[in-house]
């Protein structure tokens, strides 16, 4: 049997979205290699660990490092991942090969549908929180755990909080355009700029075995998630406690997007430099 049609193994979450997102990457590697795929579903510290905020535990690497672990050990071939989800950095030996076709970027907002003005919204993440400021300066906050659908059911009949904010990719994704008790209104890009990859899916190998799955990946996707994680390292490199944020920003990285990708009129820096001592890893 040829090397491109050898059984793969895949990494990835056990959750609703995880596997979904699994289901595709299987789909483009079996026929871009012909290959047979088999699904290696794990549990991640971040799925077990349901109590944690990820804000205060630092999110990065809570939902990777088993997967990494199962490709470095040789357990799995591929590991899947949300781009976003990922740290900048890759553990010695595995390289991020490529991505899937990217979903739509955009957050939503998903509000019960007996509120007007949400006064309590869910939602750990300073990025979204220090967005969201703008349009709720009255909101309180607060943080909700679980998967897709657990997180709807929290705000539609438990009612821990009036409204939540989650990805257009991953309810599209899990097929999800509605939900009894809520309604949704996805936000533009221009009025809440999504995470650096958000709804690119990921796939992480061996560097000795990256050649072997390029041809499963989407090279424009890759262009502009890759852009995105570079601005992301650069800003979290250089940006300890942010004293220095705004100088590079200014100087360094808006430079270098706006020659990379002239279609870009401004870049601004809408981080919650308040929320700690990483707060671009949102």
């Amino acid at each position: 049997m040829s090397e491109t049609s050898a059984k793969v193994v895949l990494a990835t979450r056990k959750s609703p979205l995880a596997l979904r997102q699994a289901e595709l990457v299987a789909a483009a590697v079996e026929e871009s290699l012909g290959a047979e795929v088999e699904t290696l579903p794990l549990s991640t510290t971040g799925d077990q660990r349901l109590e944690w905020s990820l804000e205060q535990e630092g999110g990065k690497g809570l939902f990777t490092k088993e997967l990494e672990v199962a490709l470095l050990e040789g357990r799995a071939d591929l590991a899947v991942h949300s781009a976003k989800d990922l740290p900048t950095e890759m553990p010695e030996g595995l390289v991020l090969v490529g991505y899937l076709p990217r979903e739509d970027p955009c957050d939503v907002l998903v509000v019960r549908e007996d509120v007007t003005e949400p006064k309590v919204i869910a939602t750990g993440s300073p990025r979204r929180r220090s967005q969201l400021a703008t349009r709720f300066p009255d909101a309180e906050w607060k943080e909700i755990r679980g998967n897709v659908g657990t997180r709807l059911r929290k705000i539609a009949k438990d009612h821990e909080a009036d409204a939540t904010v989650l990805a257009a990719a991953g309810l599209k994704r899990l097929g999800i355009d509605g939900f009894p008790g809520l309604r949704f209104e996805p936000f533009p890009v221009e009025e809440m700029i999504p995470a650096p990859g958000q709804a690119a899916i990921a796939m992480q190998v061996r560097q000795a075995d990256a050649e072997r799955f390029v041809t499963a990946c989407d090279a424009a996707t890759a262009e502009a998630v890759d852009l995105e994680r570079a601005v992301l390292e650069a800003m979290g490199g250089g940006c300890q406690g942010c004293s220095m944020s705004q100088a590079t920003l200014t100087e360094g990285i808006r430079a270098s997007i706006l020659e990379a990708v002239p279609e870009i009129k401004d870049v601004v820096d809408v981080t919650d430099h308040s929320s700690g001592e990483q707060p671009f890893y949102s």
